[in-house]
């Protein structure tokens, strides 16, 4: 198997011999070059095509993201595992739409970090898992403030017909269900499709289940 070539970007020295000295016993896994800031990590990057670049966040001629998009940008093969002491839910997602491939805390025990490295030698992403629960938990507040906000402007009586209208019933099966008349039925999905501006009851279910509509009824019961 051809040795992972590794390049080690920190601005603190000590973190770096650390590293190397960690990685050195590491079968198929070679560090082929260190470097303090972003200007020569990408210098670096340039002259020796690394595998994998372990990457500071915070370096003192730049941000580590603005490094890690740059290499995205002009040398893709290379991977990318942001290595910090850092858990900011804003700077992991930024991280990840920079291109990088893991996330990683300098917290964390060797072993942790050597699993991430192998993670990506095998082709897959890692985050850290204190950071994986900050992400998932914000993702799934950030879906329910979508799905709140989806049907902020209707009654509850409106909501009721646009559950209905998503499980295939008809204006009659709906009237029954809800005991009232098909004409108030039909009033109602006519104004469902004006404030959701959607063109028929297809989107109308569509919507609905998108956004979750039986959990956001149960919610307000």
């Amino acid at each position: 198997m051809r040795s992972l070539r590794i390049l080690l970007v920190d601005d603190h020295e000590v973190v770096r011999l650390g590293l190397g000295t960690l990685l050195e016993d590491v079968p198929d896994t070679l560090v082929v070059g260190e470097a303090g800031t972003g200007k020569e990590a990408l210098e670096a990057c340039q002259r020796l095509a690394p595998d994998l670049v372990l990457l500071d966040i915070r370096l003192p001629d730049q941000s580590g993201l603005d490094v890690c998009r740059q290499i995205n940008r002009h040398w893709p093969q290379t991977k990318v595992i942001i290595l910090t002491s850092f858990v900011d839910d804003e700077m992991v997602a930024d991280a990840i739409l920079a291109g990088a491939t893991g996330y990683v805390l300098k917290q964390v025990g060797n072993q942790e970090l050597l699993r991430a490295i192998e993670a990506v030698r095998h082709g897959a992403a890692l985050l850290d898992p204190q950071v994986t629960q900050r992400v998932l938990h914000r993702m799934r507040m950030t879906e329910h403030l979508l799905d709140t906000s989806a049907f902020r402007d209707l009654s509850r009586r409106e909501m009721e017909v646009l559950l209905l209208v998503s499980q295939g019933k008809s204006n009659r099966e709906i009237a029954d269900a809800l005991s009232v008349s098909e004409k108030t039925v039909r009033n109602h999905v006519s104004n469902l499709l004006e404030e959701l501006d959607l063109n028929n009851r297809v989107e109308l279910a569509t919507y609905a289940v998108t956004h979750h509509i039986a959990t956001q009824l149960s919610s307000q019961a």
